[in-house]
């Protein structure tokens, strides 16, 4: 990240999730304006994260159907920190091996359910934006945004497709 990046304390942040090889034309217009985007595995094809790189930076987990030479240069685990707000970010929140709370994190990104969620437990707020990729069952296609304003959180699930 840029020294400019430190100095700002206002952020839009697309985040996105289980995409598996489909990003989407709505998927696109949704990050529109983001000064970053999360994707949270399950991503598919790498051609999905150079799309989105079109639209804003971009920071990735490996999901776990990401099994192909290119997604093994990613982690499957990042912790990001904007301003005062700390982001862990992973594919399935299942994995997780640390109390969020006890480790002064602010926000908890996963995906892997394909269920879009926004709900805060001791002090951090997790978001899972659903699926952006195929639809699954009756399960919405959907994404997510996080303002983050100074140390203001407010997030949306943002339906892609009805």
């Amino acid at each position: 990240m840029n020294e400019d990046w430190k100095a700002k304390n206002n952020f839009i942040i697309g985040i996105i999730s289980d995409t598996h090889g489909l990003l989407r034309p709505e998927a696109i217009e949704a990050m529109q304006g983001s000064d970053m985007i999360i994707h949270a595995g399950d991503i598919g094809k790498e051609l999905v994260l150079d799309k989105l790189r079109s639209v804003a930076p971009v920071v990735a987990v490996r999901g776990n159907t990401d099994s192909e030479c290119w997604a093994y240069k990613l982690r499957k685990t990042e912790i990001l920190e904007l301003h005062k707000t700390i982001i862990y970010v992973t594919h399935d929140i299942n994995s997780m091996d640390l109390d969020p709370s006890a480790s002064h994190i602010h926000v908890v990104i996963s995906g892997h359910t394909h269920r879009p969620s926004i709900g805060r437990h001791n002090s951090v707020l997790y978001i899972n934006p659903g699926s952006a990729g195929p639809r699954r069952f009756t399960l919405p296609v959907s994404s997510a945004l996080l303002n983050i304003r100074r140390t203001s959180l407010d997030a949306k699930i943002i339906t892609l497709k009805k």
